[in-house]
């Protein structure tokens, strides 16, 4: 139990941190390159809907029933759904730097997009800790799973760091104070990992735990659907992002096979 928590810390950790490198891509650039965003949108959405309907979804319906299995999964649906309702996701609007009312009119924008920026940063906050707990869920199951989750949320989590970063360093001009924010924001996944693990029971039952990864499916779908892929079709195309959806599927099919023949026998998958 403990290594399975140190490994969902880690993965988390990976996921986390890689809103700091969407915060390294503000201060190097101050404009991002959207297209280059929504293409890594589609190929996370790609993984993400492998993970939920090939594998969480499936396994979940297989091992506890059609109907347990479709129950876990939609709660998980109707769960993120309600989260995603108070606390939706930011977009990267472009942020005008035109003074066009004087000293001023520049103060007080800057004041209202830093505050913009720190709401947006609370709310990222919420929004990434069921996503902790989802990786470390899924750490439970093996480690296949945990990977895989823990690579597609990073990927996802990069336009988070710069939906973060872009308004802190416009009304600051500080690009610690950017990636500070940024990086603070992505660290509520690794504390989602440390919730769930002191409320998780080490006696769990198989069959919850099937369940709960069945939730997790249904996390990811919904996800997925209501924001990877408007994101992506928005940044880089429909087409563009669905031939990034695709390849993401694919690299997932290609890493669950290496990642199996690769690993020791008795190791966890």
């Amino acid at each position: 139990m403990v290594s399975q928590v140190l490994v969902a810390l880690a993965l988390s950790l990976v996921g986390g941190l890689s809103t700091s490198f969407g915060a390294l891509l503000v201060i190097v650039n101050e404009t991002p390159n959207l297209k280059m965003l929504g293409l890594l949108q589609g190929f996370a959405a790609g993984l993400m809907l492998s993970i939920s309907f090939l594998d969480l979804a499936h396994n979940a319906i297989n091992s506890i029933g059609f109907l347990k299995g479709n129950l876990w999964f939609f709660g998980g649906v109707i769960f993120f759904a309600f989260i995603a309702n108070f606390i939706p996701e930011p977009t990267l609007a472009p942020i005008s730097k035109k003074d066009e009312g004087g000293k001023d009119t520049l103060k007080k924008q800057r004041r209202q997009v830093l505050f913009s920026g720190i709401v947006t940063a609370i709310g990222i906050s919420l929004h990434n800790l069921p996503e902790g707990m989802a990786v470390f869920l899924g750490s439970m199951k093996g480690l296949r799973v945990g990977v895989n989750l823990a690579l597609a949320i990073a990927l996802h989590n990069i336009p988070e760091g710069v939906a973060v970063a872009l308004p802190v360093y416009f009304a600051t001009q500080s690009k610690w104070q950017a990636f500070k924010l940024a990086t603070l924001s992505g660290l509520a996944e690794p504390l989602g990992v440390v919730i769930v693990a002191y409320l998780f029971p080490s006696s769990l039952s198989p069959e919850i735990l099937e369940g709960l990864l069945g939730s997790v499916g249904g996390v990811m779908a919904f996800l997925t659907l209501h924001e990877m892929l408007p994101l992506a079709f928005d940044y880089a195309g429909q087409k563009q992002a669905i031939k990034a959806v695709f390849l993401g599927m694919a690299f997932m099919s290609a890493s669950l096979y290496f990642l199996e023949i690769s690993l020791p026998q008795d190791m966890s998958l």
